[in-house]
């Protein structure tokens, strides 16, 4: 699978995490122009290279209205110009982006909540009345939108992450000297592995701790895996240690995963009852269904119902195996399931693009046209799907 690790030893910022995954796509200097055709208000992105301690990596600066949001900012009557922004205007500009895939801003606006919900719970106000300096807003929706784009453009399959290293000590900030981790930071990274040490400051601002909570797959050991590319992503301040995130991407060993099975028996629906139960528990999350054909007592003909699913929607398939099919009981096991990777990539033929999709892991690769594809063709040439197959084969 495509995975990506993010050595959080010196904590996390949105700009570093968004300059350690600039490193990663093939073109960072082409991506940070498109960035900066998105016509954010006011923001202007660009890239530079840095040395930390010896090591080299990129810096995003991200500036707003021609400022850059520098460690410990503080709004003050000399840039009192800037007014505030609501959690509903910040919507309002994300969802105003043009070009925009709905993916990435529905991820953008997901992070975003995480951090207004965080402020709210500490100012003990509802998310309507919690309100952002401009620049500190604008600010943090660049660096989640740059990074919501790079998660997209990346497509990983598994994100996995270090303990988040948060620093200690106290900062000031426009409501006064708080304690480090910042009170919504501490919130946003609830559940999550965190620690503090010798570097006295703030590590882990609330933009990197939401961007982590909504991105990070799990936090714990490096995984083993093949890693095809490095990136870091310098912070601003400068510390004994080098202040970057390291992103490693390559491939990893797919590991089994913990699933539950469940079944029942049924004799007195027809197939159209079951086929619509099937579809139903698909939609409900199940991540296969199938049927058997059994005997059962007196020896009527009957059909047994197996339903793979992930433990934390066992609950919600049981309830609706219940409402679905005429069964009065159902049977619960717990398995193991080893998957293959899965991708679709589109081949350029003689036909036009036809869908292809691969399957890798645990030593194996191999792939198979897409069947939907190589049919309508073949309908459409007066050819069989042989034909189709072998002309396009050809391309690989």
């Amino acid at each position: 699978m495509k995975a990506l690790y993010l050595n959080l030893s010196m904590g996390a910022a949105g700009d570093m995490l968004g300059a350690a995954l600039l490193e990663l796509v093939p073109d960072p200097d082409g991506f940070v122009n498109m960035l900066n055709s998105l016509s954010l208000p006011g923001v202007i992105y660009s890239r530079e290279r840095t040395e930390k301690c010896g090591i080299l990596g990129s810096h995003l600066i991200v500036k707003v209205y021609g400022e850059e949001e520098l460690p410990g900012f503080v709004p003050s009557k000399e840039n009192s110009h800037h007014h505030h922004r609501s959690y509903l205007d910040i919507e309002n500009i994300v969802n105003s982006i043009p070009n925009l895939k709905e993916k990435v801003k529905t991820d953008i606006l997901s992070v975003y909540a995480l951090i207004a919900q965080a402020e709210s719970e500490v100012h003990g106000k509802p998310v309507s009345e919690i309100h952002f300096h401009e620049v500190g807003a604008l600010d943090a929706i660049a660096d989640i939108t740059a990074v919501c784009l790079l998660f997209d453009t990346l497509a990983l399959d598994e994100v996995v992450a270090s303990p988040v290293h948060v620093g200690c000590g106290q900062i000031q900030c426009a409501h006064g000297i708080l304690p480090v981790p910042a009170p919504a930071t501490a919130r946003i990274l609830q559940s999550v592995p965190i620690y503090g040490g010798a570097v006295s400051g703030e590590l882990c601002t609330p933009t990197g701790a939401a961007l982590l909570k909504h991105f990070v797959t799990r936090f714990g050991d490096m995984p083993v895996m093949s890693v095809s590319s490095i990136g870091y992503g310098m912070g601003k301040k400068d510390f004994g240690t080098a202040n970057c995130i390291c992103a490693m991407m390559g491939q990893a060993e797919d590991k089994p995963s913990d699933i539950i099975e469940l079944s029942c028996n049924v004799d007195d629906m027809t197939g159209e009852k079951i086929a619509f139960a099937m579809d139903r528990l698909f939609e409900s999350g199940a991540l296969d269904v199938y049927t058997i054909p059994i005997h059962m007592k007196k020896s009527r003909p009957g059909t047994l119902l197996r339903v793979m699913c992930e433990k934390g929607d066992a609950d919600l398939l049981v309830r609706q195996i219940f409402k679905y099919t005429s069964t009065i009981g159902i049977r619960e096991q717990s398995m193991r399931r080893y998957t293959l990777s899965r991708s679709i990539d589109s081949v350029d033929t003689p036909f036009g693009s036809i869908r292809r999709k691969k399957v890798s892991g645990y030593g194996v690769e191999r792939g198979k046209w897409e069947y939907e594809d190589i049919a309508r063709i073949a309908k459409e040439k007066d050819l069989s799907p042989f034909e189709v197959e072998e002309e396009a084969s050809k391309k690989l």
